[in-house]
């Protein structure tokens, strides 16, 4: 699956390497998270080239800590 970088940015923010690989392995699940929900509501008006920084998630704890 190919996704926009700012996208990519936006999944690995919000979840751990093994919740993707896990429970996250389609297109569908990942629209279907609410964790995305409000990212993917705000980007959908953004033109195609758009870019913005992107910081880990508050809510979510980095596997190396």
């Amino acid at each position: 699956m190919r996704l926009h970088h700012i996208c990519h940015q936006a999944i690995h923010a919000r979840f751990t390497e093994a919740e993707l690989a896990r429970h996250l392995t389609e297109p569908e699940a990942l629209r279907a998270e609410p964790r995305l929900a409000g990212f993917l509501a705000w980007v959908a008006g953004k033109p195609p080239d758009f870019h913005a920084p992107t910081r880990i998630s508050r809510d979510r704890t980095p596997k190396w800590r």
